[in-house]
């Protein structure tokens, strides 16, 4: 059984092996970056709005930096360093509910790190949604910095201004998707469909299924508050006061995805509310009052799990199963790129 002395001289030697990987950026305030490959650190976006910063090393180099791209949805900038000459990090082989995680950053004074412990899996939905949580204390400058687990493989890419409070990270392989394309493309393109949604719900019948209309929607839900794929507005994810079981999570899996406690249950999908001119959902078909029951064979219960599934798919095509007039169709969509 390992004692809590030699725990202690592991964990500070896991942090010394990782920290040589993990610079200090100088931008509008202190912030990290991590070491992912021959001269190139990723860090954190938002903090820089110029094209040429500096990095200071573990040993005290300063080197001026270009930003290579930055994408906003993922908070990641990517930067190119001459004569970095610093070992990357290579990527976790995965984490289990219950590890110890090492958040490790360098702010100006050095680098620093605090402990933490994965307590929970990211399910894609929610506040959270495509964050990892580090169960470590977010500290000054911490932002850029690595998310490591005991063996020194990244676990995530650190950002402390996500959520108050709370040290959450892009996940590692996410994470250096969006570094190849900023390296290769300087952008990263964003799949859509361009149709705003809401979930619908209707009862299961023994003979012909029910034509759906805008009355059939969540309670207290009206269909211009429809979520969407995208942000606010035509394709936003709603924000209307009235707020019922979907909001809560009050639904269990059914045929489609979803089976909720509405009534005596029923079949899910999610009611097409608005289609964006000339967007792919028009030139596939898709019309207001479509009701859309899956994409690839697999089922869409809710707007947010909707734009996972295309968001990082731009130029794809997909089968999609929808409702219309109470017969199901088959339709092919071809993700489109913003």
């Amino acid at each position: 059984m390992t004692n809590f002395s030699e725990l202690s001289n592991l964990v500070a030697d896991a942090v010394e092996a990782v920290s040589t990987s993990i610079v200090s950026v100088r931008a509008e305030r202190p912030i990290s970056g991590t070491v992912i490959g021959d001269g190139l650190v990723l860090t954190v976006a938002h903090v820089l709005h110029g094209e040429e910063v500096s990095v200071v090393t573990h040993d005290g180099r300063e080197l001026s930096a270009a930003v290579a791209g930055r994408d906003p949805a993922s908070d990641l900038a990517l930067l190119r360093v001459e004569g970095l000459n610093l070992p990357a990090l290579g990527a976790s082989g995965g984490v289990r509910v219950g590890e110890l995680l090492l958040a490790v950053g360098r702010p100006p004074h050095g680098v620093q790190a605090t402990l933490g412990l994965l307590e929970w899996q990211p399910t894609g939905e929610g506040r959270a949604r495509g964050w990892l949580p580090s169960g470590a204390a977010p500290f000054r400058g911490v932002s850029g910095g690595a998310l490591v687990d005991a063996r020194g493989g990244l676990v995530g890419v650190l950002n402390a201004g996500v959520a108050r409070g709370e040290l959450l990270s892009v996940p590692a392989d996410r994470a250096l998707k969006v570094a190849g394309l900023l390296g290769s493309t300087g952008r990263v393109p964003r799949g859509y469909l361009g149709i705003a949604t809401q979930p619908v719900m209707f009862p299961q019948t023994d003979g012909p299924e029910p034509q759906i209309g805008a009355d059939n929607g969540p309670p207290n839900r009206g269909p211009g508050r429809g979520r969407g794929e995208w942000g606010q507005g035509r394709e936003g994810w709603g924000g209307g006061r009235g707020r019922g079981g979907w909001e809560r999570g009050n639904w269990e899996r059914g045929p489609w995805g979803g089976r909720g406690r509405w009534g005596q249950g029923g079949r899910v999908g999610l009611t097409v509310v608005s289609v964006e001119d000339g967007s792919p959902a028009a030139q596939a078909g898709l019309l207001v009052g479509d009701v859309l029951l899956s994409l690839d064979g697999q089922p869409v219960r809710r707007p947010p799990e909707l734009l996972g599934r295309v968001r990082e798919r731009a130029g794809q095509s997909v089968s999609a199963r929808i409702l219309r007039g109470g017969q199901e169709h088959d339709v092919t969509l071809v993700i489109g790129e913003r």
